[in-house]
């Protein structure tokens, strides 16, 4: 007989539980849902009230079986899954599919996984929520419902197997306008001025001054009149300003800052930082991390003063409670903070330490005094000139929070931060050192990071903390959006410098358009957005989305009955889908852009089976080529488009064999002999590139292949170079070869023998996996069963 029987759904969790309950106590997860509906066909009753039809997930069938048998046993069950929607709808499958009574079984909810919040928990059980559940199936159902029924109109009206999901295409949607603002942005060329003036201390001692000009001139013509009337100018300084200021910290983190942060400080992925987010969870290092809470607990306001105080003294500590300001903000408990705030480091892998450290620095600034600032400005003369000079200045007199963290911007630049000012005073005569003038031309919309995306999906309401990171995965998953990183075009511009009474015009270089991780909108991205946004206006709107939000919000909160709220937009969107199939067109995104000049023949380009394609003709005749990386069918040129064509491009022969160059979807290529060479980035030009040069990159890259090889045997094993150093390889099997041996001395015998080995040891391993059925469920499954989306569905 079992006395406690407590079932989590993480096997990362369990095992830190495990350690706080004493033996009376069995500690075993559910890796996630055991249940979602049924996937065979729609999974929902419609005829009777949206009745969702659910069945077991077929590879959690073994730890069910597991679970119903220690449950029979149990005199208690608890279960302890999270505390939000997700959690406790997991509760409540395990309630309904292992049979549980509920005289004997309990449900307990924390929101870190400490031994003070565990058995706080235990004495302190409540009964299951059932509003929780029903928004959680609420939120199933209506996504499954819309992507169930809109992905078969997108496979016969645009292109087979694609999807659609009501959370995903408004996202996808964002990203696609904010494309379109972008190539439908005029830049403005522009002349932004710089002086460099001299002052004097009180010791006669010469320090700079920088100040910009309040005014911007257009051409190149004005630039040069003002730089002339400088030449006899005087400068004085006609006004100081100087104010305090303060700044106050941010908040604790929730969920979207967190993701947000983490971006832009630590360079990780939104489903990366929740990765790692969850690990530190699980392992009791942090609070719950799906939160759209800022505030904090008593006991974690007096823990971090103590710290403050211990560390930095008094005057650095000031307590705060922060408001949430979420509108329907889905979690009721605490920011995401450490559990304990005096634990300065964890163990752990470099990027779980990394945002262990982040998340500690910015709870302990959200409890610290504000940054005390004196902010100055300057304002410069110029004689017989409405212009001005202002440079601004900073200094500050109490760091505070900023002692141990300052937080990031996605606009914030490198220049951005105000340099300090020399001693300066109103009247002063100031001698002109440098003043220059440089082009500039005006940037076109930032396009959003995974962060930014986050933040302003936050902003409208479309989305919830649980659902930020899986909303991000998918669409990128689906090939509706890229994330990539993108190199800019070196521009040729004026730097026209005034020095003394010479006026010199040089040429400098610099990139624009240069994009570091960033998210791209796809062809089928842009074609599937434009006709949903043409045929499903409702889903595609953001107030939509967001009110559907707030719905499952008052499902929540007990105030609204969810199958109303699911009836009441089903009806009217089932009839929009039905006469959509009837009357709408196909559209692949065709696009004319002209006729082929030897030819005649029409250019165009749409989506294909296999992609997005260049076409030249019809019938019989026709011709296809394949966009390039980068190429988009809306701004691709009809120039750029017949390039397509031009390859592949016949060099000559090499060994009897010939060399041509190609361009694939990832870029260019020499091919010969069914060997695929790249071109050297920034080197070789596939137009230009000679029979020659590809010899040379044919024999570098056999000449890699051959340092590969460091050893071969008659039976096929071979011993090779890899990118972490020598290993043995077999039978498409790899081999790791021990410390302290040399793979290019291996006998055949020694080969043998460690591919014997590690045969060995797979062996055992496997033995062991099989011995407790539980164990069965790998990492990646429970990563894609726990929180589970179908495919068709979001």
């Amino acid at each position: 007989m079992i006395e406690n029987l407590v079932i989590v759904e993480s096997p990362a969790k369990a095992k830190t539980i495990e350690r706080f309950l004493g033996k009376d106590y069995v500690v075993k997860s559910s890796f996630g849902h055991i249940r979602d509906l049924e996937k065979k066909d729609l999974g929902i009753d419609i005829e009777h009230n949206f009745q969702p039809q659910y069945e077991i997930s077929p590879d959690k069938k073994a730890i069910v079986k597991e679970l119903k048998q220690l449950a029979k046993e149990a005199k208690t069950v608890w279960l302890a899954s999270d505390e939000d929607r997700e959690g406790e709808a997991i509760a409540w499958h395990l309630f309904e599919v292992l049979g549980l009574k509920k005289e004997n079984t309990k449900r307990i909810v924390f929101h870190e996984i400490t031994k003070d919040a565990i058995l706080h928990a235990i004495n302190n059980p409540r009964d299951i929520d059932g509003n929780l559940v029903n928004a959680q199936q609420a939120r199933r159902v209506l996504d499954r419902l819309v992507g169930f029924e809109v992905s078969p109109v997108l496979w016969k009206k645009v292109k087979p197997s694609l999807s659609a999901g009501r959370v995903q295409s408004v996202a996808v949607k964002l990203i696609v306008e904010r494309e379109r603002e972008i190539n439908h942005f005029e830049e403005q060329k522009y002349y932004k001025v710089i002086g460099t003036f001299e002052t004097k201390d009180a010791n006669g001692n010469i320090t700079p001054l920088k100040a910009e000009l309040s005014e911007r001139f257009s051409t190149r013509e004005e630039t040069l009149k003002f730089l002339e009337a400088c030449k006899e100018a005087s400068f004085s300084v006609s006004d100081v300003v100087t104010r305090p200021t303060s700044r106050k910290p941010a908040p604790p983190f929730t969920t979207s800052t967190l993701q947000q942060e983490a971006s832009r400080k630590l360079g990780f992925s939104v489903s990366q930082t929740m990765s790692v987010a969850q690990k530190l969870y699980e392992q009791g290092s942090i609070t719950y991390m799906r939160t759209d809470s800022v505030n904090l607990s008593q006991l974690a306001i007096g823990a971090a003063k103590a710290v403050i105080t211990n560390a930095l003294g008094e005057k650095y500590s000031k307590p705060r409670n922060y408001a949430t300001k979420t509108k329907g903000a889905q979690e009721a408990h605490e920011a995401i903070r450490p559990t304990y705030m005096d634990k300065e480091s964890i163990s752990g892998d470099r990027n779980e330490q990394q945002l262990y450290a982040l998340i500690r620095k910015r709870t302990l600034a959200s409890q610290m005094a504000d940054a005390e600032l004196e902010k100055t400005t300057v304002t410069i003369a110029i004689s017989g000139q409405k212009y001005k000079f202002e440079a601004e200045g900073e200094v500050i007199i109490f760091d505070g929070f900023l002692k141990v963290y300052m937080e990031s911007f996605d606009d914030e630049k490198e220049d951005d931060e105000a340099a300090l000012l020399p001693a300066i005073r109103k009247g002063d005569q100031l001698e002109r050192s440098l003043v220059q003038a440089q082009e500039q031309y005006t940037l076109h919309p930032p396009r959003y990071t995974e962060a930014s995306l986050v933040k302003k999906m936050e902003a409208l309401g479309i989305g919830r903390p649980s659902t930020y990171a899986p909303t991000i995965t998918t669409i990128q998953n689906r090939g509706y959006i890229l994330r990539e990183s993108r190199d800019g075009v070196d521009r040729e511009l004026d730097q026209i410098d005034l020095k003394g009474q010479n006026i010199k015009i040089n040429k400098i270089k610099k990139t624009f358009g240069a994009e570091k991780k960033k998210l791209f909108p796809s062809d089928i991205g842009m074609v599937v957005t434009d006709f949903l946004s043409q045929y499903f206006t409702n889903i595609m709107d953001y107030n939509f989305t967001a009110k559907a939000e707030t719905a499952l919000d008052h499902i929540a909160e007990g105030e609204i009955e969810w199958q109303s709220m699911i009836g009441s937009f089903y009806r009217p969107f089932h009839a929009n889908v039905e006469k959509t199939l009837k009357e709408s067109e196909r559209n692949r995104g065709e696009r004319i852009l002209g006729t082929e000049p030897q030819t005649g023949e029409t250019v165009s380009v749409r989506i294909g089976r296999f992609g997005p394609m260049a076409q030249i003709g019809e019938g019989e005749n026709v011709r296809y080529a394949g966009l390039l990386k980068g190429q988009l069918m809306e701004t691709i040129t009809l120039e750029e488009a017949l390039d397509l064509f031009k390859f592949p491009r016949q060099l000559g022969e090499y060994e009897d064999k010939p060399v041509s160059v190609g361009i694939g979807r990832f870029g260019p290529y020499i091919k010969h002999n069914q060997l695929f060479v790249s071109l050297k980035k920034g080197v070789d030009e596939p137009g230009t590139i000679t029979l020659e040069t590809a010899i040379e990159r044919i024999e570098e890259k056999r000449e890699i292949e051959r340092n590969r090889k460091i050893k071969e045997f008659d039976n096929g094993v071979q011993i090779l170079n890899g990118r972490f150093g020598p290993y043995i390889t077999f039978n498409k099997e790899n081999y790791k070869i021990p410390k302290g041996q040399e793979a290019d001395k291996l006998t055949f015998e020694e080969t043998m023998a460690i591919i014997a080995k590690g045969n060995d040891t797979k062996k055992k391993t496997t033995k062991k996996t099989t011995k407790k059925t539980a164990e069965k469920t790998t990492e990646k499954t429970k990563k894609t069963t726990t929180k589970k989306k179908s495919k068709k569905s979001e």
